[in-house]
């Protein structure tokens, strides 16, 4: 077998990355996107795009993504190949280090040749020593699923001081079922988890002042619905009920008080997602008519 080539890309090899022969049934490419357009939007970085080469041809590719102005990627969520051993030794050979991401179709177990090229790409990034840490649904709300309702059970106000903020993140983290809140609690603690939740939300390019806090009309407080905006498209950036609350469907109103601060601001996309085993939130999206898109693996 020739030898093995893993390199980064340089400025204008753009098509080179695109060589590579895809089904398009699982990532990006399933749902229309090529590398060379996401790449001139400014979604990739030549640096952090990589490709397994044998004799000048592409049997591998990965490219990490991040925000316009972070000095590291977030996370791997282009990953293809038609040689798994290369792709393999492109993952342990890259110097970078994110969650994988891997978007798919709805129902693509039901697909065989889906399934098999999911699967293929999960067993190369466990073997580079990933694991699966949850699958997740993406809904995607447009003004053809209708406005929801205001219940008008709760009470929302803005708050501007991110010390309540995060004490409300520490509330809503006790017996989260969130794999990735679940994940940072038992590696570092509630404290980690609480402030990983506020980073993130603040690194979001859209309003703090969208925030809000949502209370009985007798003061308490229920929980936090964060509507907000990244780089691409507005999206549900959180929503969580403090544990002395749960039980009473509050997850709803704060799914549509978020959808409604976001059609105020004249949104007509919103993106959102969950766990798949978070059968609660997935039960709220679907009461608030927020349809399944896609469906993701995240493996870290």
């Amino acid at each position: 077998m020739t030898d093995l080539v893993i390199r980064p890309l340089v400025a204008g090899e753009e098509s080179l990355f695109d060589s590579l022969p895809d089904p398009g049934l699982v990532g990006f490419a399933a749902f229309g996107d090529t590398y060379t357009a996401m790449a001139a939007a400014g979604e990739y970085r030549p640096e952090w795009s990589w490709v397994a080469l044998r004799e000048g041809k592409v049997v591998a590719r990965a490219a990490w993504w991040a925000g316009p102005d972070d000095d590291k990627p977030m996370a791997l969520d282009w990953f293809d190949f038609t040689d798994a051993d290369a792709a393999v030794e492109l993952l342990r050979t890259a110097p970078l280090r994110a969650e994988y991401s891997m978007k798919l179709p709805r129902g693509w177990r039901e697909t065989p040749e889906v399934r098999e090229q999911a699967q293929a790409r999960i067993d190369a990034a466990v073997a580079a020593g990933m694991s699966v840490l949850v699958e997740r649904y993406r809904y995607e709300w447009t003004p053809d699923c209708g406005v929801p309702e205001r219940p008008g059970r709760l009470v929302f106000r803005p708050e501007p001081d991110d010390e309540v903020i995060l004490e409300v993140f520490r509330r809503v983290g006790q017996g989260s079922l969130d794999a990735h809140t679940r994940r940072t609690t038992a590696e570092s603690g509630p404290d980690a988890a609480a402030r990983e939740e506020l980073d993130l939300l603040r690194w979001l390019p859209s309003p703090r002042e969208w925030w809000r806090l949502a209370y009985t009309p007798g003061g308490d407080l229920v929980g936090l619905t964060v509507p907000a905006a990244n780089h691409s498209a507005a999206i549900v950036g959180f929503v969580g009920v403090v544990p002395e609350h749960r039980g009473n469907g509050y997850a709803y109103d704060l799914l549509v008080e978020a959808t409604h601060l976001l059609v105020a601001e004249g949104v007509e996309r919103i993106v959102a997602g969950t766990d798949q085993h978070n059968l609660p939130m997935a039960a709220t999206f679907a009461r608030a008519g927020y349809p399944i898109a896609q469906e993701r693996i995240d493996l870290v």
